[in-house]
């Protein structure tokens, strides 16, 4: 019996086997003794020594309606759009599995994501591209021997599009007009290459090993990057320094400080944050929309660093201050160094500070004055104390009028348990988007993935962080990691395999769900506590 068929027969079986039982018994004739058809007495003579004996009413099965049965509605014949059933969840799993679906917490929803899904399988699998669950596609889906995700030349989809703009990024691809959602000889050609300068079979093909690789931290780029030395990589510092990015003089040579400065615009210009020169980054670092630099309070990084070894230089910070992280003695050090230069006292560390920051002329602070800080203490830290300083501050000013102007007030989200402050403004900011629908790659404001839901919450909460995909917030390097689940908090961003999302408290959290297809309020579940990697703690 095929697959998909079999589950629904269950009852009908069940029911049959009860009747056939039933049918089987003998009758009483009007004396009360007891007879048998020839039939009967065949079927009691036949039986193995090592059937259970009949019961009092000589039935070996209860009779119907003696049996609990399970209240589940019956399979439908096929799983298409719209269909809620438990059968769902598994089709969902099984295409996690094979890397046709985000990874996430099956739901019995088959919505426009898993339908999207099916039709990549379909499309490699050479089935009719419908999106509809029956028997054939189901069988092909649930074989042992079903194939991960791969896509080559001839394939087509939105899914090609996102993986040529990607190649574009990395300049494997040498325009965006060949970003058209159709594999042909170009991208071909341009997979071919990632894989050779990347050690991996040349085989034009973006299987499992090549998707993995060319979000991961590991890729060579084919592109402007470190150690090069031209007069392109000199025309971009020069636009970094203009924007506020570069703390160092353009010479023309990719090293250290570019990077650097590349990865904090990357950062600030919703861009991939791989600290590569690529063909987009160059697009828009060029562009007349690109967005300059600013640090201010609860910042980190090595652009941080860099702001404060220059404010040491010139007198404004102690040495033992310098530990990238921007809290408020660095904040106080900029306000003295603004003050002292001229310029408009606000503590951030925008264009015209940073351009102040790097010249010449920088007035050291005045005689008698003293650089802000003592020997460092926990206060620059990213640890303990900074976190409530610099939670409270941001929640009375940027986070808290940001959040005021994103929600407009109107949402309390419920079970907020211990969200207190900017946590508590990250959340509103988090169920402001409560139903917007899923888009792989997407990073709001009005459709997410789940990683671009957490990047654009973050930001709009006052938190500069950067675009990371949600095996880079593994280790995004600058929050309090948070190692046990049920040490979990409101306003902790909770990162399970393949999956990321924000903690909202009592239990729950809010995540730009692929198996719902939209942005939901949900428990954390034993599935997240399976799946759980780390949990980083912002405020």
């Amino acid at each position: 019996m095929n697959g998909y068929k079999a589950r629904t027969a269950y009852a009908a079986l069940a029911a049959v086997m009860a009747l056939t039982a039933t049918g089987c018994s003998g009758g009483t004739n009007g004396a009360g003794e007891e007879t048998a058809t020839p039939s009967t007495a065949l079927v009691i003579q036949t039986v193995p020594e090592t059937i259970a004996p009949l019961g009092l009413n000589g039935q070996i099965l209860p009779a119907l309606t003696d049996v609990d049965l399970p209240d589940t509605e019956p399979a439908p014949e096929y799983l298409r759009l719209g269909v809620r059933h438990e059968i769902v969840k598994r089709l969902q799993e099984r295409l996690m599995e094979l890397g046709f679906m985000d990874n996430d917490e099956p739901t019995d929803y088959f919505g426009e994501v898993t339908e999207a899904a099916v039709k990549k399988f379909q499309r490699q699998n050479d089935l009719a591209q419908d999106g509809i669950v029956g028997d054939s596609t189901w069988d092909a889906i649930m074989d042992e021997n079903a194939k991960y995700y791969a896509v080559s030349k001839g394939d087509q989809g939105d899914d090609i599009m996102q993986i040529q703009q990607r190649l574009y990024e990395l300049g494997y691809l040498a325009t965006a007009d060949l970003v058209t959602g159709n594999f042909g000889d170009s991208t071909e050609a341009a997979v071919i290459r990632l894989q050779e300068m990347n050690g991996l079979t040349p085989d034009g093909a973006v299987g499992r090993q090549t998707i993995n690789l060319i979000y991961s931290d590991e890729i060579k780029p084919n592109m402007l990057s470190y150690g090069e030395h031209s007069d392109v990589v000199l025309a971009c510092q020069e636009r970094l320094r203009e924007l506020g990015y570069l703390t160092t003089e353009p010479d023309g040579a990719y090293g250290d400080d570019t990077v650097i400065a590349v990865k904090q615009f990357q950062a600030r210009n919703d861009q991939v944050v791989d600290g590569y020169l690529g063909p987009s980054t160059r697009a828009i670092l060029m562009s007349s929309d690109a967005k300059p630099n600013g640090m201010m309070l609860g910042e980190q990084g090595d652009a941080v660093a860099r702001v404060q070894e220059l404010l040491s230089k010139h007198g404004y910070l102690n040495s033992g201050n310098v530990t990238g992280y921007y809290g408020e003695i660095t904040e106080q050090a900029v306000r003295n160094f603004q003050s002292r230069n001229g310029l408009s006292v606000d503590g951030q560390v925008g264009v015209q500070t940073m351009a102040k920051l790097t010249s010449d002329n920088v007035r050291r602070p005045a005689a008698g004055g003293s650089s802000s800080g003592g020997s460092t203490g926990g206060s620059t830290s990213h640890g303990g104390s900074s976190s409530g300083s610099t939670g409270g501050s941001s929640s009375g000013s940027s986070t808290g009028g940001s959040s005021s102007g994103s929600t407009g007030g109107a949402y309390t989200p419920p079970n907020t348990g211990q969200a207190t402050g900017s946590a508590a403004a990250l959340i509103n900011i988090a169920s402001s988007k409560l139903g917007c629908p899923y888009v792989w790659g997407a990073k709001g404001p009005n459709s997410f993935d789940c990683s671009g839901f957490v990047y654009w919450c973050l930001n709009q909460a006052g938190v500069s962080q950067s675009y990371l995909t949600s095996s880079g917030w593994r280790n995004p390097g600058r929050y309090t990691r948070i190692s046990n689940f049920n040490d979990i908090q409101a306003g902790d961003i909770v990162v399970v395999n393949g999956h990321v999302g924000i903690a909202a408290g009592g239990g729950t959290v809010i995540d730009a769900s692929s198996s719902n297809g939209r942005v939901v309020h949900r428990g954390l579940t034993q599935w997240w506590a399976n799946n759980f990697i780390v949990a980083w703690r912002i405020f």
